[in-house]
């Protein structure tokens, strides 16, 4: 009699739910081949369209630049990084652009890339970041990178199995696995003369998403358009389905009128020239091969550009800090509007001139009068600068920090960006007790955790 009441019970659910309307939800329940329910151990959702589901996860992406006029990193500086870095507000990805990390004298230029400058930076950087996570990093000591041109390449098999099941698991954005360190990975560094690009990633995203297709390019255009005091070194690289591409450059110096020019051809030159070219292994990932082609794309640095204003009138309106009315005279604001950089974005500018610094005293600009003996004249500016392309990119903050390690003041700024992640919406097969409980409708199973960390698109 129990049982004849347990199998009415549950074919009077079955009935019910096979009722709803499948349409207003992708999934249904499947209760094998026999409708009266006799085999209810085994039942599991499934999609009732397709197979997959698309989300659009958000990632916070810092992005900084710093000229820091051929000065090798030192011990001290690490609280200035720690600054410059903002590490109180802690991002997922750090995306950091150097330039002249070497002085640009000939035998650099025309010599040999020698790799110890670029690895020492990135001793200091993997150091200040994992050091917040009491994550020493000691991948440098285990591994050395003797190269100036390094990329992250996946692990091994395992590890990719763990990172495909624990993508379907979507953890919430910052929780980790109790016992494991988080720090930050290395996932690319690229240096071409002075400048150099270090890509910084969380070690937890790497087991929750798929980063495929990390990628370098250097474009030297400086001295006869093909020596690498001037140019640009790029990284690409997938996250799911999302590809994004980072420019650190360094421009064509000069404030006489014109010079503006020879900046603006490098720019079209680094367009043109930078390649991510298919490798063997990609198999059959799609990627871009240049650089407008990727989804998020950041280019910043040392560009060089200008104020068309006299040098004292300059220097009154930063003494007033007059931000709005000197940024009339931008010669970058004019090639945003119209020029090799149309369509491009940049935040507000709410911080000083970052160029140039005196040396002798670096609260001081460079020149003015009265100038000093052997003082270069220079009407400061904002030569240090960071730009967007594309959508599902929204800049957070935009400021500069105040490391007198150079005649430069290092420049940061802070993103949240989108990425498309494909999650499987295969049935994980989940057992019933013999008394059926109470079933919450599936369009509320699941769904509202989701919906904390990730937007849906999938079509109902």
């Amino acid at each position: 009699m129990d049982n004849e009441n347990y199998k009415s019970r549950s074919g009077r659910f079955w009935h019910w739910f096979k009722r709803k309307d499948k349409r207003s939800d992708p999934f249904y329940l499947d209760w094998g081949d026999d409708e009266g329910g006799d085999h209810l151990d085994d039942f599991s959702f499934r999609p009732a369209d397709n197979d997959s589901c698309l989300l659009t996860n958000e990632l916070r992406v810092f992005v900084g630049t710093w000229n820091v006029a051929g000065r090798s990193p030192v011990g001290s500086l690490a609280v200035d990084v720690d600054e410059w870095l903002n590490l109180k507000d802690a991002a997922d990805i750090y995306v950091l652009g150097f330039q002249e990390i070497v002085p640009l004298i000939a035998r650099n230029v025309i010599g040999a890339e020698d790799p110890t400058e670029a690895t020492n930076w990135n001793l200091l950087i993997g150091k200040t970041l994992n050091d917040k996570y009491g994550c020493p990093w000691l991948a440098p000591m285990l591994n050395p990178i003797t190269s100036d041109n390094y990329h992250y390449t996946k692990g091994t098999e395992s590890e990719r199995r763990d990172s495909v099941s624990s993508r379907t698991a979507s953890p919430r954005r910052g929780q980790e696995q109790r016992g494991q360190c988080s720090g930050y990975k290395l996932m690319a560094s690229k240096k071409m003369v002075g400048v150099f690009i270090s890509v910084w990633m969380k070690r937890d995203l790497l087991t929750r998403y798929c980063v495929s297709s990390v990628k370098v390019c250097s474009v030297a255009c400086g001295i006869m358009g093909y020596l690498g005091n001037k140019g640009s070194v790029s990284v690409s690289m997938s996250i799911e389905g999302t590809s994004f591409c980072f420019i650190a450059a360094h421009l064509a110096s000069g404030e006489k009128r014109g010079d503006e020019g020879r900046r603006n051809h490098q720019v079209s030159e680094i367009f043109k020239r930078t390649t991510f070219p298919r490798l063997p292994q990609d198999g059959d990932n799609i990627h871009p091969l240049t650089i407008l082609g990727h989804d998020r794309i950041f280019w910043f640095g040392d560009l060089n550009y200008r104020l068309y204003l006299d040098d004292n009138l300059a220097r009154q309106l930063i003494k007033k800090q007059d931000w709005r009315a000197l940024q009339e005279f931008d010669q970058l604001e004019r090639v945003l509007d119209d020029g090799v950089f149309q369509g491009w974005k940049e935040g507000n500018i709410e911080f000083a001139p970052t160029y140039k610094y005196s040396s002798s005293n670096c609260n001081r600009y460079s020149g003015g009068l009265p100038s000093k003996a052997g003082e270069k004249q220079r009407t400061p500016a904002w030569c240090d600068r960071i730009l967007w392309y594309g959508k599902g990119v929204k800049q957070l903050s935009y400021f500069r920090s105040e490391s007198k390690f150079s005649d430069h003041r290092p420049v940061s700024a802070l993103f949240l960006t989108q990425i498309e992640v494909v999650k499987p919406t295969n049935p994980v097969l989940s057992p019933l007790r013999p008394v059926i409980p109470t079933v919450t409708p599936p369009n509320q199973t699941g769904q509202g955790r989701d919906k904390e960390e990730a937007t849906s698109t999938c079509s109902h």
